[in-house]
């Protein structure tokens, strides 16, 4: 399992992840925000409420999260 253990809020809802065997990448998250939960995350104030997860993910205060594995997932693409 990959686990995030350290971030990096950027400009323009860009992070920068650094998981746990040291792979490390920055991603755009402004194309899931916007509708339901992840609407309110659209005001910057609300964005940089973003931390990590016990489970190695990343999460906001409201509930919205990504697991660990689809955001090794995402920066691999890229």
């Amino acid at each position: 399992m990959n686990k995030v253990v350290e971030i990096k809020i950027l400009d323009n809802y860009i992070v920068w992840l650094k998981f746990e065997d040291g792979f490390n990448s920055q991603i755009d998250l402004r194309p899931f925000l916007g509708k339901g939960i992840a609407k309110e995350l659209l005001e910057e104030d609300k964005f940089k409420t973003l931390d990590l997860e016990e489970g190695g993910g990343i999460a906001w205060y409201n509930g919205y999260d990504f697991c660990p594995n689809y955001l090794r997932q995402l920066t691999e693409e890229k």
